[in-house]
């Protein structure tokens, strides 16, 4: 259609061409494109120097499926999120510093607030029955040596399988999917018991604490309870079970030492499957006892880990959910890539590397080492931040409060200055994450675990965003690179 010279209805809103483009997520030239194929229409203001949209018209456009994501630098995939940004050495949840949130709030409450926008203090997400169930007879059918990321891939397909209700994609559904499905994952796996293999989690095994496969513990819905919420899967409306408020009043700092402490020491009626998650994930990462300093620094790192922009697995999620997967479906796609070497493996390097100059006494060698194989040393450099990765910076500051995690973050330090002798390497979260594991005694894979479990809020969080948008949009185009044809028949 043709740009018309009219006057501005002051009560109407009018975009400029670049606000429209910004809108649709296109370029200025395609939103003239648009206008001659009839699906915007423009006009001219009297004295004005361009063309004005209409904001409905556009948002409504937009709503269509007109809207298509800007190309990166270098032509790469972009995709528009409102979850995180990464700016000068920061990243950001939703404008708020990871940092902060970390220190101030606890995994399931920034969860809970980036997937509703509600801050809701004292939280608890709570596995239901029949999920748990089903995801922990999946996991004890497993070998005795499978390590935690098929575990926690099978247990999700599981607890899937128990979810008649999981093709639900409403909010509101999605939002009791989310809430129930990381305590599964974490109450799924193996408890660790000192001098031993990892304890299954069946009915053999079970602590007074934690139900077998064939009953309920003291903080998870009973049989009888799995209708009351979404029908046999066992999934709690909003303010029951999968979301129960603790008091609030408290400090924030006082607040999270408070029940991470308190929750290592439950009274004989309340199971530990009630209490916050770090000190339920801890219990499966290690046998050694938790103390307060370090279920902070383990909590911390649920939350500095939950989302950082588009990884590789993020992108995953997101495809799966423009063809509108169910939550399920986009995290075991979000463990499908994580699975991959290139990417959850990172911090098991960095503390095998711990180990070996603690081991050895000192970094140098260890170093060389790397250097002389033409490796990268673990856990140093990330493309995203010039300086230190701030994730590792926060979780550094939490060590400090540590006792047993000296010698660890000795070694680590010992690294970051032996190498930055010849490599402006700066310490990423993957060497903090290891000082966490070595100190503690957990296994090598520890930190692809405690990544896993807090990266899935992440997950779901841009399901969100993406169910909100037009389906099959991550579908680009392919550029054919074989013979032309006509070929002959093989």
């Amino acid at each position: 259609m043709t740009d018309h010279d009219v006057a501005q209805d002051p009560d109407e809103r009018r975009l400029s061409t670049r606000e429209a483009a910004d809108r649709l997520g296109v370029k200025p030239e395609t939103v003239y494109a648009y206008v001659s194929r009839g699906q915007l229409t423009s006009r001219r203001e009297p004295g004005g120097r361009g063309s004005t949209f209409d904001a409905k018209e556009v948002d409504a456009l937009a709503r269509r499926g007109g809207r298509r994501e800007p190309s990166g630098a270098g032509g790469e995939l972009a995709v528009r999120t409102g979850i995180t940004l990464i700016d000068r050495d920061h990243c950001y949840f939703r404008g708020v510093d990871t940092s902060e949130l970390a220190a101030h709030h606890s995994y399931e409450e920034v969860a809970e607030w980036l997937w509703t926008g509600e801050m809701r203090r004292g939280i608890r997400f709570t596995a239901p029955h029949d999920a748990l169930t089903a995801a922990r007879r999946a996991v004890d059918a497993l070998p005795a040596h499978t390590g935690p990321m098929d575990r926690l891939q099978v247990a999700v397909i599981a607890a899937a399988a128990a979810d008649p209700l999981r093709f639900d994609l409403s909010e509101r559904a999605v939002l009791d999917t989310a809430r129930t499905l990381i305590p599964t994952l974490v109450a799924a796996l193996p408890r660790r018991t000192a001098g031993r293999p990892p304890a299954q989690a069946g009915a053999g095994e079970a602590g007074p604490t934690e139900a077998g496969p064939g009953e309920a513990g003291p903080g998870e819905a009973g049989a009888g309870e799995a209708g009351a919420g979404r029908g046999s899967a066992g999934h709690a409306a909003p303010g029951q079970a999968a979301a129960e408020l603790g008091a609030g009043g408290q400090g924030a700092a006082g607040r999270r030492a408070a029940e991470l402490g308190a929750a290592e020491k439950p009274a004989p009626e309340l199971g530990a499957e009630d209490g916050p998650l770090a000190p339920r994930l801890w219990s499966r990462l290690t046998s050694e006892p938790a103390d307060p300093p370090s279920l902070r620094v383990l909590d911390a790192a649920l939350v500095l880990l939950i989302d950082h922009d588009l990884a590789a697995s993020t992108l995953a999620v997101r495809v799966a959910a423009s063809a509108r997967a169910h939550p399920y479906a986009i995290v075991s796609a979000g463990f499908g890539a994580l699975d991959g070497a290139l990417h959850g493996a990172a911090s098991g390097l960095a503390h095998r590397m711990l180990l070996e100059v603690l081991d050895r006494g000192s970094a140098a060698a260890v170093v060389a080492d790397h250097l002389r194989a033409g490796r990268r040393v673990p856990g140093l450099g990330h493309p995203l931040y010039p300086g230190e990765d701030p994730r590792a910076r926060a979780l550094f500051a939490l060590l400090e409060d540590v006792p047993r995690a000296r010698p660890a973050l000795q070694a680590a330090r010992d690294v970051i200055t032996t190498t930055a002798r010849h490599k402006e390497w700066r310490a990423n979260v993957d060497l903090a994450l290891a000082v966490l594991t070595v100190a503690t005694g957990m296994p090598a894979e520890a930190g692809e675990t405690v990544f896993a479990v807090a990266r899935t809020a992440g997950w779901i969080a841009h399901a969100l965003e993406e169910y909100d948008e037009p389906p099959l949009r991550m579908r680009p185009s392919g550029q054919y690179s074989g013979p032309r044809p006509p070929q002959p028949l093989p």
